[in-house]
């Protein structure tokens, strides 16, 4: 029996009609109905695997320039730099030690990793984090030292440019190279750009060498493997070759051609913008290979921070966005302030060798301060200043993320005790005392942007606290106390000592401000686990209760004057307040004392090799208490005359500078 047949019997049984449903052209669509019902229903219970959905990945870099080329895919291959050797080069000079560089060497999508995080390892590796899927770059050595730093100043830049040009091979390898080099045109590069100009024979020489020996790096290149620029900077920016040369005369021809700028300006980040919109288009890649043309390498000479910082971020993110790095032959900033003052002799042997000194900026080596500038009743901790193991932080931060290098050269870097003015080569800052490399490097500055600096500051109560206090006594100078009263008789020696006391009652205010900043911050203080924090915060803390207590206990020392003092000398007319280690005004001065101590302390047993505990020990070396010692000093009418010996002052001082010489050179702006 057919469906069909079936299916009209079984309604007919139903139903007890004769006509049905099934009859005539119905049936046909129905049963193609319920067949297409059937197979819907089969069908639906049946997987078909489809495409994998692809897993969403998060690359965080640093933000680029939509106005720009789109940039160009970063291969799977990378080259980077070997940790340095004793011997750098073929031709190196022996040299047992070592400058510092704190400038990392990242890839182009790297994060730049908290103080606290960093790993120091003997080989360069990328580690990806599969969870996260953020590539976090390159854990390189923190202790990268730059040979040539020690002993001698003409070892300082030649050093530095002995491992450059271990860099410049190590780009040869990859592929075809343009190195720029960039100059200070300042009066105080002159001997620096002197001692390039020497080397750059021993630098292309070497390369010549290894050349002909059959070296691969150049087997790869046949069509000029390695080219050069010269740009020189001061308040304009010049490029001074039309197109890149191999030509080694022509190159060292222009670099001794550089005029002096005497404007006192380094335009340093709009030399190194103006030099990769120059050449950026050396690395954009090829439509076919989808490979840049070179490698493109920047080499900057220069002796200050830059008057332009300004333009620092434009001009990272330019470099970043053509992956050229920036390599810079710099000076050491002073720890925690702007200026140094720079010796200068005048290079022409035959004009008048007696050094003069210069101010220049070259620091600070952090964002933002993060050290008071605090004294009272003794020499100014800030008068003569000290290393702070890093290079300015604008200049350091433009090659930590660019992947180039920061070399700090100092010739007095090598002395491991106090350095006088006179031990001081000339065309080098005077800076007091150095740091071991290798201790610094846990205290490394955070190499970030302002506004990412500012959000890590508000993200601990005791860093906020040590910002806020540090950026007051920046803007505040304190005033230096009165110390000798000269006593002709009690109306104006009462006069003198009241004046005094209002020098201390206007810092006092200041001081119990700081003081009371700083406290607040304390209660963050053992969250902090950054040791270059911890520090910063401590000896903070430590000083300004230790200015407080001096100030106060002087305060206190001429309130009792005022009520009387008898010489023990009758002859004597003079009454001077000398630091003393007892104080003498009351137990409630001791206590405040003894917690100043405590402070100043921890940061000498915590952070011992440091300028923290270099400060904190000079702190504690001076007393906090004061005490009266008293003199003679004789009226001024019989110190004017003509003195003993039939001398005339005045003639004698003649003599002396003819025997001196015309005196110290005017100095040009450095």
């Amino acid at each position: 029996m057919s469906l069909l047949t079936g299916l009209r019997t079984w309604w007919q049984l139903k139903t007890g009609e004769d006509e049905t449903p099934f009859d005539g052209q119905a049936p046909v669509w129905v049963i193609s109905m319920l067949v297409h019902l059937v197979l819907m229903f089969v069908l639906s219970f049946m997987y078909i695997e489809g495409p994998p959905k692809p897993i969403a990945t998060i690359v965080q870099a640093a933000p680029i320039d939509e106005q720009e080329e789109e940039l160009f895919e970063l291969t799977d291959d990378f080259t980077f730099a070997e940790l340095p050797t004793e011997d750098i080069g073929s031709n190196s000079f022996d040299i047992s030690e070592a400058a510092k560089s704190e400038a990392m060497v990242v890839t182009d999508m790297s994060q730049v990793p908290s103080p606290d995080t960093l790993i120091t390892e003997t080989t360069s590796e990328i580690t990806i984090d599969n969870t996260i899927q953020v590539a976090t770059g390159l854990h390189y050595s923190e202790n990268l030292p730059v040979r040539g730093a020690a002993g001698q100043g003409e070892t300082g830049a030649t050093g530095a440019v002995d491992r450059i040009t271990h860099e410049i091979l190590l780009k040869l390898e990859e592929r075809k190279t343009l190195v720029v080099w960039l100059f200070d045109k300042s009066p105080s590069m002159i001997r620096q750009r002197s001692e390039v100009i020497n080397r750059f024979d021993r630098i292309y020489e070497e390369l010549g060498v290894i050349e002909a020996s059959g070296n691969e790096a150049f087997a790869k290149h046949d069509d000029k493997p390695l080219l050069t620029s010269v740009v020189s900077f001061g308040q304009e920016v010049d490029l001074l070759t039309e197109e890149p040369t191999d030509n080694v005369a022509e190159i060292k021809e222009l670099v001794s051609g550089i005029a002096n700028d005497t404007t006192g300006v380094e335009n340093v980040f709009s030399a190194v913008w103006q030099s990769t919109t120059a050449y950026k288009n050396f690395r954009i890649p090829d439509s076919l290979t989808r490979e840049p043309d070179r490698n493109v390498m920047l080499v900057v000479f220069t002796d200050e921070r830059g008057d332009d910082q300004m333009g620092a971020d434009k001009t990272i993110q330019l470099c970043r966005r053509y992956a050229i790095p920036v390599y810079i032959v710099g000076v050491p900033a002073p720890f925690g302030r702007e200026e140094t003052l720079v010796k200068w002799v005048d290079p022409d042997p035959e004009e008048n060798q007696t050094p003069g000194w210069g101010e220049v900026n070259q620091g600070p080596e952090s964002c933002m301060p993060e050290r008071i500038k605090l004294s009272f009743g003794a020499e100014r901790d800030d008068k003569n200043p000290i290393d702070s193991g890093f290079g300015p932080f604008a200049l350091t931060r433009l090659a930590y993320e660019t992947g180039g290098m920061y070399f700090a050269v100092h010739p007095n870097r090598n002395v491991n005790r106090a350095v006088s003015r006179n031990e001081t080569a000339a065309f080098s800052a005077h800076l007091e005392q150095f740091f071991d490399p290798t201790i610094m490097s846990r205290y490394r500055p955070e190499y970030v942007s302002g506004e990412e600096y500012m959000r890590r500051v508000n993200s601990n109560r005791a860093r906020l606290a040590l910002h806020m206090a540090s950026k007051a006594t920046w803007l505040t100078p304190m005033e230096e106390p009165k110390l000798k009263f000269v006593k002709r008789d009690e109306a104006t020696f009462s006069g003198d000592l009241t004046e005094a006391q209002k020098s201390a009652a206007k810092l006092e205010p200041l001081l119990l401000g700081l003081f009371d900043v700083l406290k607040k911050g304390e209660v963050d203080r053992e969250k902090e686990a950054t040791p270059r924090w911890q520090a910063g915060f401590d000896l903070a803390i430590g000083r300004v209760m230790a200015v407080m207590v001096r100030t106060q206990a002087y305060n206190m020392m001429l309130a009792s004057a005022k009520r009387g003092l008898k010489f023990e000398n009758e002859k004597n007319n003079t009454w001077t307040l000398t630091p003393a280690d007892t104080i003498e005004v009351g137990s409630q001065m001791e206590k405040a004392a003894d917690k100043a101590r405590e402070y100043l302390e921890r940061v000498v047993r915590d952070h011992e090799g440091t300028p923290w505990a270099y400060l904190a020990q000079r702190e504690l070396d001076r007393p906090l208490g004061w005490t009266w010692e008293e003199s003679f000093t004789a009226p001024p009418s019989a110190r004017m005359g003509g003195g003993g010996n039939n001398n005339n002052p005045a003639r004698n001082d003649e003599r002396n500078k003819l025997k001196r010489g015309a005196g110290p050179p005017k100095v040009p702006k450095l």
